[in-house]
């Protein structure tokens, strides 16, 4: 990593960490060793001594001996001299910059992250094995900031983009040749999948984290926290590949909690899902986009359900895979399938089953079509609890969305039977540390619009997003936090529902059901500080709106 001022191509390839040759691999590989021998560290690291955004990270690198690289792309960019500029500020040290590539700034990072997720690895084998060894690391890098997604782009060249707390983060670029090896590694190393890897259909896989990868001769493991990895393989016009992982963690949930206040549920919340848990037959249904955390609610609700009952009764969950351990249930899978038609057939034979086996209640871990939402109804009308999500945009659209499914809307009006419908979504939780007042940006529209909808009193209890600091990685947020509508309906309110009055149906809950919608959830949050006025209007729309149903 010599300093340098212009490249080839072919010169910029041969200096990557990800050099295709073996004896380029051996050199790069030689030199990083070298940058990180007699205890050297890349302090710029994620968890290392000095705290830098992840935008920062991306253009350079500092190690404790000064030695310092910046990307050649980013060497008169602001945020390079803003950091070069506050390290001698702190009288830290640092040398004269080396410029070099994307790559070997990524490869910098990826070397300091390496070693999790690899047993009895030698040097022949880490040769033999480097994409896999590279989807590790990135997995590894991806777990240890709990990642939801990570999205690889093959075009020209490949882009590595993670969604963090719900936002999507571009962390890194490659060139298109190893993007197509990583994507046909991933498809190799999952342990269900397809025959074969076809680079122009829609394909998806799963890797389980207690197995160790295909191929790796079991050298190479995911890390210990995340418990599988679903796949999906997408050919994109502009390009040859799309791949999205979407990551299930072990440690999400160790000790199989029933807690619903840590995931951001209040005392209302709580007492609505008691009744819901108490009642033994009917349907109560969790809906929302994908990531926003169904599984995770219903996952701790039957635990719950479970401690409540004494394990006394027989609890049968049906997924398609399972996502989250439920202890003292039966997690049936559906994994025989790799298409799209033969997965319907086998999770229709999945409940079916199910419904034969003794149950007291069931959980059906996603309703997606016809059959299956018919079959969760079924179960209901015999005489069990029904537990399942849906993709729906609120908790009234639910009924919309099984009568669009094709539902009887005799079944649908029946509040013995349809019991409790659930919408939720996750916001990202304020840096306490941070935070600012919304006082501070009077000009911004937003302000306006509060003080229309709250008054006074919105403005003084509501919080921004602060500039970041070291207890939140220069963020301003800290995690994320459920916020839930909740119907318990009546015959009146499903009518209304059916026959597409939703406005009526609305207004009927919120004035003669006690009912309380998402942005009335989200609001009394943000007036305790938790969440910022942004957030709110993200996902519920401008505060001097209508909420939209």
């Amino acid at each position: 990593m010599a300093e340098k001022t212009k490249e080839t191509p072919q010169q910029e390839k041969k200096n990557s960490y990800l050099a295709e040759s073996a004896e380029d691999q051996s050199q790069s590989g030689n030199f990083l060793e070298s940058l990180f021998a007699n205890d050297n560290k890349l302090i710029t690291a994620r968890g290392a001594d000095l705290s830098v955004t992840d935008d920062t990270r991306r253009m350079l690198a500092l190690f404790s001996d000064g030695t310092y690289f910046v990307s050649q792309d980013h060497r008169f960019d602001g945020l390079v001299y803003n950091f070069e500029k506050t390290i001698k500020r702190r009288k830290i040290l640092i040398n004269t910059p080396q410029y070099v590539s994307q790559n070997e700034i990524n490869a910098l990072y990826a070397y300091a992250e390496r070693g999790v997720g690899f047993a009895k690895a030698d040097a022949e084998d880490r040769e033999r094995m480097q994409v896999q060894i590279d989807f590790i690391n990135i997995v590894s890098r991806a777990a240890a900031q709990k990642v939801s997604d990570v999205h690889i782009v093959v075009a020209d060249s490949t882009l590595i983009m993670f969604r963090v707390n719900g936002m999507m983060v571009r962390q890194m670029e490659y060139n298109k040749d190893w993007g197509e090896a990583f994507v046909r590694a991933a498809f190799a190393s999952s342990d269900i999948s397809d025959a074969n890897y076809a680079q122009n259909e829609f394909q998806g896989a799963q890797k389980l984290g207690e197995t160790p990868l295909r191929g790796s001769e079991g050298k190479l493991m995911l890390p210990h926290n995340v418990l599988a990895i679903r796949l999906q393989f997408n050919p994109i016009a502009f390009g040859s590949q799309y791949l999205v992982m979407r990551l299930l963690y072990a440690d999400d949930n160790p000790n199989g909690s029933s807690d619903l206040r840590s995931l951001g549920f209040g005392e209302r919340e709580e007492n609505l899902f008691y009744r819901l848990r108490a009642v033994p037959v009917g349907l109560n249904v969790i809906a929302g986009p994908t990531g926003s955390g169904k599984s995770t609610t219903l996952q701790r609700n039957m635990i719950k359900l479970l401690q409540e009952k004494n394990y006394e009764i027989n609890l049968i969950t049906v997924e398609d895979p399972p996502e989250y351990p439920i202890p003292g249930a039966r997690q049936m899978p559906v994994t025989n399938a790799n298409d799209e038609e033969s997965k319907e057939v086998e999770f229709t034979k999945a409940l079916n089953a199910a419904l034969r086996s003794d149950p007291d209640v069931m959980m059906v871990g996603e309703v997606r079509s016809f059959s299956a939402a018919e079959l969760t109804f079924k179960g209901a009308l015999s005489g069990h609890g029904v537990w399942t999500t849906l993709h729906a945009n609120s908790a009234p659209a639910i009924v919309t969305r099984l009568r669009d499914m094709g539902i009887q809307p005799y079944l649908l009006g029946d509040p013995e039977l349809v019991k409790g419908l659930i919408s939720q979504r996750l916001f990202r939780k304020l840096c306490p540390h941070c935070r600012k007042s919304v006082k501070e940006r009077m000009k911004d529209p937003s302000f306006e619009r509060l003080k229309i909808a709250l008054g006074d009193y919105g403005i003084e209890n509501t919080y921004v997003r602060g500039e970041g600091c070291k207890y939140c990685g220069n963020k301003g947020f800290s995690g994320r936090m459920s916020v839930p509508e909740i119907i318990l309906p009546d015959a009146m309110f499903l009518q209304l529902m059916i026959n597409g009055d939703t406005k009526r149906a609305i207004d009927y809950w919120i004035s003669e059901l006690d009912g309380r919608t998402l942005r009335d959830g989200a609001i009394e949050r943000m007036l305790k500080g938790y969440i910022d006025l942004d957030e709110l209007e993200r996902w519920c729309g401008l505060l001097d709106q209508r909420p939209v149903y």
